[in-house]
């Protein structure tokens, strides 16, 4: 199966069934190493960089996005 085919049908679970099954694969990232955690964060901030890289000009003016945070906390 697919990540997208698993996604699928856990999202037709009963709510209480999803949040056993979240609260499961978050207890097992905690279980992870330092070394695990440490080289999937570095994957993680090379794939936004990478993403970045690849789309010149689609990021916001931070004024802009501090505004729209604000107006959704109001």
């Amino acid at each position: 199966m697919s990540i997208d085919d698993i996604e699928a049908e856990v999202l037709k679970l009963a709510p209480q069934a999803r949040a056993r099954l979240a609260r499961k694969l978050l207890e097992s990232l905690e279980a992870l190493s330092d070394e695990e955690n440490e080289r999937l964060w570095a994957d993680e901030a090379d794939r936004r960089d990478a993403a970045w890289d690849s789309a010149p000009g689609s990021g916001r003016p931070a004024p802009d996005v501090l505004r729209d945070a604000r107006a959704k906390l109001r």
